[in-house]
């Protein structure tokens, strides 16, 4: 199912409202979700729209480019995520030192 795409780029202190009524105007969403920093709560500036149809999600593709309240937005048909999440922490504490890997700074 390709009905969802990503928007990157947008201002920090945009709200779902204001991605929902940009991305409106290519058919029924289902959903916005915009990605916020964990620690922080602040907005990451990217984030994702789901259509209703696939159709309205390639016709979204036309703002790729387009100025948003002052920026170029950059948007794509959003990928699957693979298998295993992909977030890596670094890997520097397995195999060395004792009990609990201890991190020298």
């Amino acid at each position: 199912m390709m009905n969802k795409i990503y928007v990157g780029n947008l201002p920090y202190r945009i709200t779902e409202q204001d991605v929902e009524a940009a991305f409106n105007q290519y058919g029924p969403i289902e959903n916005v979700m915009l990605i916020k920093d964990r620690a922080t709560g602040r907005l990451k500036g990217f984030g994702f729209v789901t259509f209703e149809t696939e159709a309205a999600a390639q016709d979204a593709l036309k703002m790729d480019g387009k100025d948003f309240q002052g920026r170029p937005l950059k948007v794509s048909i959003a990928r699957e995520k693979t298998e295993g999440g992909g977030g890596s922490r670094g890997g520097r504490e397995g195999g060395r030192g004792g009990a609990g890997g201890a991190r020298r700074w």
